[in-house]
């Protein structure tokens, strides 16, 4: 990096696809966050190629919620209830995945996010989770499409006490906020599951030997602004972006 050290590190958060009006499009509340952490949000379009110049550039990265991931990437089925694949979308955040797996890159997955770093590293997806694990759980309420705060279902989970997210969050149950219906199935070989739903759904993973790299199924940028537990991991990550900031030029 050639910036001072000065400048708050530069935080890549991918948006959603195109929409019907031809916008790109995220919901304030992840700028929010990075920004409260003390990182720049920059937005990274659907359909960028540029991987290498792009990551170059930036001192983190959020793989942002959002549709789903096309279940033939991961020899999946189809079904019912897979809604906004987006084939532009898959290929930057699969490409930007794989990258920053590899170079160290300090990394939040976050629903979306966590399923794409999945599937990129060879896992695969649950398509359905009511199909397969019931609806004890209440991982999702309806309708599905773009979700507003009311929309997002409260259900407990357990965090492995050994694990960073443990650590970062300072607590082993929580309740975040969730809105999804996939999960992981096969987890992705480098992964280490680090969070459970009581159904046993997968709603956490890290990748092994890397710097600063967790992926969540929640959505901590819908409470953060409000529950220190989730914004604290927005602080980790913003902090861990500075240290490579710091170390990299």
């Amino acid at each position: 990096m050639t910036q001072s050290s000065n400048f708050p590190p530069l935080i890549g958060i991918t948006t959603y696809g195109r929409d019907k009006e031809n916008h790109f499009t995220l919901p304030a509340e992840y700028v929010d966050a990075v920004r409260r952490a003390g990182g720049i949000p920059v937005l990274i379009p659907a359909g960028e190629t540029h991987i290498d110049a792009l990551l170059e550039r930036l001192d983190g990265l959020i793989l942002s919620g959002g549709g789903d991931v096309d279940p033939e990437l991961y020899a999946g089925n189809s079904h019912i209830e897979i809604y906004m694949i987006d084939p532009e979308r898959d290929g930057t955040e699969l490409a930007l995945a794989r990258q920053v797996a590899g170079d160290g890159t300090p990394t939040l997955c976050i629903c979306r996010g966590i399923q794409v770093l999945n599937v990129a590293l060879g896992g695969s997806l649950v398509e359905h989770l009511p199909d397969e694990v019931g609806e004890t759980i209440t991982h999702r309420n309806p309708p599905p499409g773009h979700a507003q705060i009311s929309s997002y279902a409260l259900h407990p989970l357990t965090v492995d006490g050994e694990s960073r997210l443990a650590d970062i969050l300072g607590a082993n149950e929580i309740e975040p906020a969730s809105w999804h219906h996939q999960a992981v199935r096969r987890l992705a070989d480098g992964l280490q599951v680090v969070a459970r739903a009581e159904d046993g759904t997968i709603e956490a993973a890290e990748l092994a030997d890397h710097p600063w790299l967790v992926a969540v199924q929640w959505h901590p940028e819908i409470t953060a602004a409000d529950d220190p537990t989730q914004q604290r991991l927005f602080d980790a990550f913003v902090q861990a972006a500075r240290v490579k900031q710091q170390t990299s030029r």
